[in-house]
């Protein structure tokens, strides 16, 4: 299998044709991240490792990386050796991860399909775990971010447009609160499709509203598409 470029950056990674791709909103959220030297990042959903390899650029200080298949988990552990990254990416069901490590920095590009009609959802089981809620609804995310971030921590977060009231009413159940927000939009006579987040525990930090992004008017924004 020939490896493709991560976009914007100079590390490889492979995918399979079988697993979930990354795409814009991949690149979005990883040109989105400010992470610390000191930071301890956990990847939720890692699929490839495309956030992993994103996060990697910014040297934190410890890389982990979570996924329900372990097909999945052997891709995204040899992209990152294939890139000289160390991450420790294991199997694992968010709502199963032990509580004994918390980070200070966690990720997610999540499933964002509530599809109730089950004729509509992927019949590969890899495919449909990444598309629809259906074993991560908005509730157990945030609920289990809370368990593993610590107090000083910040949860980034790539979501659809149309939901972000929702997921700002579900955050704030779990004392969350954003204080860093992007909306992308495939052009500008388009709605909003995409919106980045950055969340925190404190009530007290004023929401930064940074400039929109506008798909078509950047090359490197591309990939499969949800």
């Amino acid at each position: 299998m020939k490896p493709d470029y991560l976009n914007g950056t100079d590390l490889l990674i492979e995918q399979p044709e079988n697993m979930y791709h990354f795409n814009s909103d991949t690149e979005l959220l990883g040109r989105f991240l400010r992470l610390k030297k000191s930071d301890d990042v956990l990847d939720i959903g890692t699929a490839a490792g495309a956030l992993l390899l994103y996060a990697s650029t910014m040297n934190p200080r410890s890389l982990t990386g979570i996924d329900l298949f372990d097909e999945v988990v052997e891709t995204a552990r040899k992209n990152c050796e294939m890139n000289h990254i160390c991450a420790d990416i294991e199997k694992f069901r968010l709502q199963d991860y032990p509580g004994n490590k918390r980070f200070t920095a966690i990720l997610c590009n999540p499933p964002y399909f509530q599809t109730e009609n089950k004729e509509l959802i992927s019949k590969d089981p890899i495919k449909a775990a990444a598309r629809h809620e259906i074993n991560l609804p908005s509730d157990d995310l945030f609920s289990n971010v809370r368990r593993l971030l610590k107090d000083n921590g910040t949860f980034y977060l790539v979501h659809r447009a149309s939901r972000l009231m929702e997921i700002l009413r579900t955050a704030e159940k779990y004392d969350m609160y954003a204080y860093r927000m992007r909306l992308a939009y495939q052009s500008q006579n388009k709605e909003g499709k995409s919106v980045l987040l950055a969340f925190s525990f404190s009530k007290q930090r004023e929401l930064k509203v940074e400039a929109p992004v506008f798909l078509d008017q950047h090359d490197t924004f591309g990939g499969e598409r949800r």
